[in-house]
């Protein structure tokens, strides 16, 4: 098996080093009451907790939490509602599972502000520094890591008329300038993210995991977040959202093949066991 994975790189985050000798699995959470898959579930402490720990015992290595839905169409939420939720899960999160890395999913300041201060290693901006530059700063500031993203447009119309010279080149280029951005304020820790179903049509989400390995050459790690999302449900004849586990699995074992070393799902179980089964086969290379 051919793999395009690179053997070694690690990120030194904080206290602890991330090893990206093979990929690692980032769990999602979502303390929010809309988000496109599992709003709802997870918005008390105690249930997130719970969820948490799940994840964990199953195999992720990251825990990505967000209040505020980033879903097509989905609206914002204030400052202070995205604080009330995500703050009281990291608070006691963090301290619970010392050996998981945590990431806070947002673009506002003040809450990455917050949820670095309680002790999470990165920051997971779906803006890619398009609304809140300072983040780079930031992360500097805290030795924290940066998620760094590619989406056109907003959640409200991102999927309205997604368009592009070439998807791959346009988004290199976009992330390219990020990162020299990014360096200049003395950040490295960065890990990119093509940003799958934010402003693509479902030609632009293919072509982007088909021809992964062309992000390797900007020389940070690559995240892939394709869980469950509708290109999956496109494929599968409108599949919903509850259907759409082989699908994912299927796209982010491919993402792994052509260079992801990191996936983001909600079902940690079977991204664990397909993980496995990559690891194997590779080890016979």
């Amino acid at each position: 098996m051919n793999t395009n994975i690179s053997k070694n790189q690690s990120l030194s985050i904080r206290d602890k080093t991330l090893d990206l000798s093979s990929p690692k699995i980032m769990g999602i959470l979502n303390a929010t009451p809309d988000s496109f898959s599992d709003g709802g579930e997870y918005n008390e402490v105690d249930s997130a907790l719970g969820r948490i720990g799940l994840m964990v015992s199953q195999g992720a290595h990251i825990i990505d939490i967000g209040g505020e839905s980033t879903r097509p169409g989905s609206d914002p939420v204030t400052e202070q509602q995205e604080l009330d939720r995500v703050l009281p899960i990291l608070e006691k999160a963090i301290p619970q599972f010392p050996d998981t890395f945590f990431s806070i999913d947002t673009t506002k300041y003040r809450v990455a502000e917050e949820a670095l201060k309680l002790g999470t290693h990165f920051v997971n901006d779906v803006s890619g520094l398009q609304k809140e530059p300072r983040f780079a700063d930031l992360c500097v500031q805290y030795n924290a890591g940066y998620v760094m993203m590619h989406a056109q447009g907003d959640p409200q119309n991102m999927q309205e008329d997604p368009s592009y010279e070439d998807v791959v080149q346009d988004i290199k280029q976009f992330l390219r300038e990020g990162i020299s951005q990014s360096k200049e304020k003395g950040l490295e820790n960065i890990i990119i993210d093509p940003g799958i179903g934010f402003g693509k049509t479902l030609e632009h989400n293919l072509r982007l995991i088909a021809d992964l390995n062309e992000f390797q050459e900007l020389g940070h790690p690559i995240l892939v977040g394709a869980s469950r999302k509708s290109m999956i449900g496109q494929i599968l004849n409108d599949r919903p959202t509850d259907d759409r586990l082989t699908g994912t699995v299927v796209a982010h074992y491919h993402a792994m093949i052509n260079g992801a070393n990191i996936i983001r799902v909600h079902d940690v179980k079977e991204a664990h066991d397909s993980l496995q089964v990559f690891n194997a086969i590779r080890s016979v290379e």
